[in-house]
C-alpha cells in the first residue's frame, strides 16, 4: 500500500492555507508518510492529465505558516462536474499512487472531496479543511473559518482609513466586500472598524428590489444628518446582488464558475448602487458625495494574524491524525480546543445537495450589538414624533411623506 500523502486548495486564497500545508506535512513526514502538494487543485486531476506536483519535505514547509497566498496555488475546478470528470480525477490520483488526501478550501471544495471519498469508498482516504473568509461553513461552535479572522482584522483596517477620509472630505463611501450568501464578513468588519452601517443579504427577502437596498442606505444618510454629521461608511455584502432583481446586473453580462456560481467579482454591484442612491438623494433633495470602492482581493492573501497560525497548525496536525487513524470523509473542525471530524454526508443540505450555508443569526446578541452601534432607520423613528419630524427636515418630504416612503426599511 502506498505511503504517500497529497495536499491540494481549491476555491479563493484564504489566509493560513499554507499553515495547514505546512503542518499536514510535517505531522505526515514524522509519521513515515511521503508527502506531495498538488498544483493548481483539482484542475488537472480533472482533466485527466498529470497535474505539476511539490515534494513536501520539513526544510521546504518548515516556515511557510506565516506567509499568505497558497505555495500550491489554487484554482476553481469542480472536480464532481459529472461522472466524467470524476472518474477522471479519481484516476489521476490512483495514477499518483495517492493513500492519503487532504483539500484545503470552502464549500465548493468541500462538495468535491465529499464525491471524491465516496467514490474510492476507502481506496484513498479523505479529509477537508475548511477554509475561506465567507465565514459561511456551518462548523461547531459557530467557530470562524480559518482566514476570516486575518480578512476581518485587514479590512477593519481599511475601513477605518476610509471612515477617516470621510470624515475629512465629508462624504459617503459604499465599501462593497466578499460575502456571497453570509454577510458575516461585512458585519465582523463593519463592527471591529465601528463604520456607520453594514447591510447584509440576510436582511432582505430573496427577491428583493434595488430601491430597497437603496433606501436603506439612503436612510442611514438622512438620519446622520439629523445627527449633524454628514458622513459615513456602509458595508455592503456581495451577495446582496444575489437577492436583488435589477437590470442593470443582467446587463452585465456576469458569468459563472465551475461550480455553477454567479461571478460576483463580475457584479458591478458597488456603482448600481451607488448610482441609486445618488439618484434617490436627488430625488428628496438631500446633497451628499457617494463614492463606491470594492474590498475583497486585498484580504485573501493577507499574512495571516496569530490567531489564524495557531488554528491552521492545529487543522493540520489533525487532518494527518484523522486519515492515519482510518478515517476518511470528513471535515476537520475543532471544538473545544480538540480535533472534531464531521462527516461530510452530513453536512449536505439535503434540498440542495451542496454544503449548508451558515448565515448571520440575526437572534444573537452578537448581531444585536453590531446593530446597535450602527446608524441606520428603525421602527422607533416612525413612532416618535420629533423623531420623524428631524429626519423629514432634512430632505424635500413631509413627515407623513417620509413615513410612507422610508419605514418599510426600518429594521427592528
Amino acid at each position: 500500500m502506498s505511503d504517500t500523502l497529497a495536499i491540494l486548495v481549491g476555491g479563493g486564497p484564504a489566509p493560513g492555507i499554507n499553515g495547514v500545508i505546512a503542518s499536514a506535512a510535517i505531522e505526515a513526514s514524522k509519521c513515515g508518510l511521503r508527502t506531495i502538494g498538488i498544483y493548481d487543485g483539482y484542475r488537472d486531476l480533472a482533466a485527466g492529465s498529470t497535474p505539476k506536483t511539490l515534494e513536501l519535505t520539513f526544510d521546504h514547509v518548515s516556515r511557510i505558516h506565516t506567509s499568505g497566498g497558497s505555495i500550491l496555488r489554487t484554482s476553481r475546478t469542480n472536480p464532481a462536474r459529472d461522472e466524467a470528470t470524476l472518474e477522471r480525477c479519481v484516476s489521476s490520483l490512483v495514477a499518483l499512487d495517492i493513500r492519503y488526501l487532504v483539500c484545503i478550501g470552502g464549500d465548493d471544495t468541500t462538495f468535491g472531496a465529499t464525491k471524491i471519498a465516496e467514490r474510492t469508498r476507502g481506496r484513498i482516504g479523505v479529509a477537508t479543511v475548511p477554509k475561506t473568509i465567507d465565514n459561511d461553513l456551518p462548523l461547531p461552535d459557530n467557530a470562524p473559518t480559518f482566514g476570516f479572522e486575518t480578512a476581518r482584522s485587514v479590512g477593519a483596517n481599511i475601513l477605518e482609513s476610509l471612515m477617516e477620509d470621510a470624515r475629512t472630505t465629508s462624504r459617503w463611501y459604499l465599501v462593497v466586500c466578499m460575502g456571497r450568501k453570509s454577510g458575516s464578513l461585512a458585519l465582523g468588519m463593519c463592527k471591529a472598524a465601528g463604520s456607520t452601517l453594514a447591510v447584509l443579504p440576510e436582511e432582505f427577502p430573496e427577491r428583493s428590489s434595488l430601491a430597497s437596498v437603496a433606501d436603506t442606505v439612503v436612510g442611514a444618510i438622512v438620519k446622520r444628518r439629523a445627527l449633524g454629521r454628514e458622513h459615513g461608511v456602509a458595508v455592503v455584502a456581495e451577495g446582496i446582488a444575489e437577492r436583488v432583481e435589477d437590470d442593470a446586473f443582467h446587463a452585465a453580462n456576469v458569468g459563472r464558475d465551475a461550480f455553477g456560481n454567479v461571478r460576483l467579482a463580475d457584479v458591478p454591484l458597488g456603482i448600481v448602487l451607488r448610482d441609486a442612491v445618488r439618484n434617490r438623494l436627488a430625488e428628496i433633495r438631500v446633497e451628499s458625495v457617494v463614492h463606491a470602492k470594492d474590498i475583497g482581493y486585498e484580504l485573501r492573501c493577507a499574512k495571516p494574524v496569530s490567531f489564524d497560525v495557531d488554528y491552521t497548525r492545529t487543522l493540520g496536525f489533525g487532518a494527518v491524525r484523522y486519515l492515519l487513524d482510518g478515517g476518511s470523509g470528513a471535515l476537520i473542525a475543532l471544538s473545544g480546543g480538540r480535533v472534531r471530524p464531521l462527516s461530510l454526508e452530513d453536512l449536505l443540505d439535503p434540498q440542495t445537495g451542496r454544503i449548508r450555508t451558515r448565515l448571520v443569526d440575526r437572534t444573537t446578541e452578537a448581531y444585536r450589538v453590531a446593530r446597535d452601534y450602527m446608524v441606520y432607520l428603525d421602527p422607533a423613528d416612525f413612532t416618535d414624533q420629533e423623531k420623524l419630524d428631524a429626519l423629514a427636515a432634512q430632505t424635500k418630504l413631509t413627515p407623513g411623506e417620509f413615513r410612507a416612503q422610508f419605514e418599510q426599511v426600518a429594521l427592528p
